[in-house]
This record gives structure tokens, C-alpha cells and sequence, in this order.
């Protein structure tokens, strides 16, 4: 999958990390919530990226912790990179909402599970819009915070809010 090769590649790109740090920062900045990216698909990547040439490992030990695996990018690597951030930039733009299964078949329910099924998502989207607004707070002025992580955090925002009032309207013209 080539958006999880150009996220691990990208944060080897900027310095040599273990699976584990890797991992840590795709929590740490969210990048599972609008990436998809589960933390066993980040251990068997790295490995995958190693068998390609991509990226190189050497063991490291630290006190009495047990040893580790730390990977860098390679040549290959960076040019891999490169060549993924260009064509994933080029590919057309598909938004997908899980919840738009239930925005085609609303006709096929009573009014009042309708409701009940927009207003669950409109709750839904209420608790995403919290979490955005709270992370944002959080990470706003903190330094080692990107500012193209910010860019992504806000462009969710604005997504959330665009729901939000398109919900709003949508439970206007069926309800």
C-alpha cells in the first residue's frame, strides 16, 4: 500500500526510528485518523521496505532495555519517496464516509429511524469535531508539532464543520 510506504518512508526520511518510534508518532499526530494505518501494517512494512532495499536496519541497545531494530532510509529509499509523493500527489481525490451507506438507503426507513440514524451520525460527527478541536488546542503551539501536521488537522476540522451543516440541511429537506 503505497500511502503506508510514503508515511513510514517520510518519517525515516527526517531521522532514523525503530518500529515502535514509528508507531508512537503515527499516534502521536494522529496520522491513523485520516490515514489508514493500524500498527501491525507499520511493523510489517518496515520489514517489507528492508527485503526492497528501501530502508537498512542496525541493531541498537540501550541500558538494560533488549535490543532494537533501528531503520534508515537508503538512496533507494529517497527516491522512492520522492517518486510516491509526486505520484500520490497527482491521483484523483476520493473522499470516502463510511456513513454515506446509510445517507443512500435512508428512503428505505420510517421517518423517525431516519432520524434516528442521522441523528446518530450527527452525534458521531460531533464527537470528531471535539476531538479535532481539542487536539488542535493541544498541539497548536507545541514545537516539535510540523506545520503541515497542523494543515492536516485543520483541514479535518473544516471537513467536520462541512458535514456538520450538511447534515443540518439534510435532516431539513427529509424530516
Amino acid at each position: 500500500m503505497a500511502t503506508i510506504d510514503l508515511i513510514v518512508l517520510g518519517m525515516l526520511k527526517r531521522e532514523s526510528l525503530s518500529a515502535y518510534d514509528i508507531q508512537k508518532l503515527v499516534e502521536y499526530r494522529n496520522i491513523s485518523k485520516w490515514v489508514k494505518i493500524s500498527t501491525p501494517s507499520i511493523y510489517k512494512k518496515v520489514i517489507q521496505l528492508e527485503e526492497k532495499g528501501l530502508i537498512t536496519s542496525r541493531t541498537e541497545k540501550e541500558g538494560k532495555m533488549p535490543e532494537k531494530a533501528v531503520y534508515s532510509l537508503t538512496d533507494a529509499g529517497n527516491e522512492e519517496f520522492e517518486k510516491l509523493m509526486i505520484e500520490i500527489s497527482c491521483k484523483p481525490i476520493h473522499i470516502f464516509l463510511e456513513f454515506n451507506a446509510v445517507i443512500v438507503n435512508l428512503e428505505s426507513m420510517e421517518k423517525e429511524q431516519q432520524r434516528e440514524c442521522l441523528d446518530n451520525i450527527e452525534s458521531n460527527i460531533n464527537v470528531l469535531k471535539s476531538y479535532l478541536e481539542e487536539n488542535m488546542d493541544l498541539k497548536e503551539n507545541a514545537p516539535d508539532v510540523p506545520a503541515t501536521g497542523m494543515a492536516v488537522l485543520h483541514q479535518q476540522f473544516r471537513l467536520v464543520q462541512a458535514i456538520e451543516e450538511w447534515i443540518r440541511e439534510l435532516k431539513e429537506e427529509l424530516l
